[in-house]
């Protein structure tokens, strides 16, 4: 059974829920792309079979949508133990995390998404808790107070962060595994979306996978995402069959272009090469002339802008660089070489 303690805020629709999770691959074989994290999963999960104990604890660190979850359902799936789902703004204090150890079986799994939003005293009753499987619990209060150590069963730390910097030295050497998930070439988001497709039923040809996956800007959770979109578009407006002509149309009446940029995408390209001119211009500027918070601009859009060469952070502010204009059909500023120097 687990234990799944979620921001109220950040959680989808249950359809949504119970869809994404049918899709996701259950074995590691069965998991496609970040072929160099596969190799070094499959050694340590091995090994740790043969010896008959628990695996090793694993960081996994990347954007979202990257496969970080689903990886972790993947160790507990091969190992043949419950996996128990927790995030880091959900344990607010010590007890949070206490509560959920000490009911972890022999060998589980314990997943906390968004570990770097752990709290001090929480991540603090971690370190004995990953090294020596055991927590320290204070009974009482003032000069009555008292300690008490409780053992742990051997278990598994699987914790996955997008902003490896901001997790400490102590907590991050404790991990036996560290691996950054890298985005993903077209090819393997089209095996991808077939499987999905597969998965879901729908009649999806080859080349309609190839087009929703150019459009999803290497990230396996947005392809997933378009191809819903696609099949809801095919089955308004066609005969439910997906092609290359009908994924193109059916992502364009949703706002997505032939590289994957979106309405709020082109918004930022948008103000930056025609209302300030290229640039450079301040993150919080930007992110009120296209009605944004300035967080959700920096770790959302301009990843993948930066990614596809159209926009570069400065010390003195964001610059819209040359593919931004060609891809808004602009012209270049008269400016463009102080602006591109």
């Amino acid at each position: 059974m687990r234990d799944e303690m979620l921001d109220p805020a950040s959680i989808p629709d249950p359809d949504e829920i119970a869809l994404e999770a049918g899709l996701r691959p259950q074995r590691l074989d069965d998991f496609v792309g970040q072929a160099e994290l596969r190799e070094h999963l499959s050694i340590i999960l091995e090994a740790a079979r043969r010896r008959s104990q628990a695996v090793d604890h694993v960081l996994f660190a990347g954007p979202p949508g990257l496969g970080k979850t689903t990886l972790a359902g993947i160790v507990a799936a091969e190992m043949g133990v419950e996996l128990h789902i927790t995030s880091g703004p959900a344990l607010e204090r010590a007890g949070d995390l206490a509560a959920i150890l000490t009911k972890l079986g022999e060998g589980d799994v314990l997943f906390i998404d968004e570990i770097h939003r752990l709290s001090r005293a929480v991540e603090e009753i971690l370190y004995p808790a990953m090294e020596d499987f055991q927590i320290d619990i204070v009974v009482g209060k003032g000069p009555a107070a008292s300690s008490i150590r409780l053992p742990l069963p051997s278990f598994t730390l699987v914790a996955a962060t997008t902003r490896t910097g901001l997790i400490t030295g102590p907590l991050r050497d404790r991990f036996g595994l560290v691996a950054r998930l890298d985005y993903y070439q077209v090819d393997e988001l089209e095996q991808i979306v077939l499987r999905a497709a597969d998965i879901m039923g729908l009649s999806l040809e080859a080349d309609g996978a190839v087009e929703i996956a150019r459009r999803s800007r290497g990230t396996p959770r947005i392809a997933n995402r378009l191809l819903r979109r696609v099949r809801d578009y095919a089955e308004v407006r066609a005969d439910g069959r997906i092609t290359a002509e009908i994924a193109a149309a059916g992502l364009a009446v949703f706002g997505v272009d032939e590289v994957g940029l979106d309405k709020v995408d082109r918004a930022v390209l948008s103000a930056l090469c025609e209302q300030f001119a290229g640039g450079p211009v301040g993150l919080s500027t930007l992110a009120i002339s296209v009605g944004e918070q300035p967080e959700t601009v920096e770790d959302v859009y301009e990843p993948f802008l930066i990614t596809q060469g159209m926009l570069v952070r400065t010390p003195r502010g964001r610059v819209a660089m040359p593919a931004a204009y060609q891809h808004l059909g602009l012209p270049l500023p008269a400016r463009a070489d102080a602006l591109f120097d």
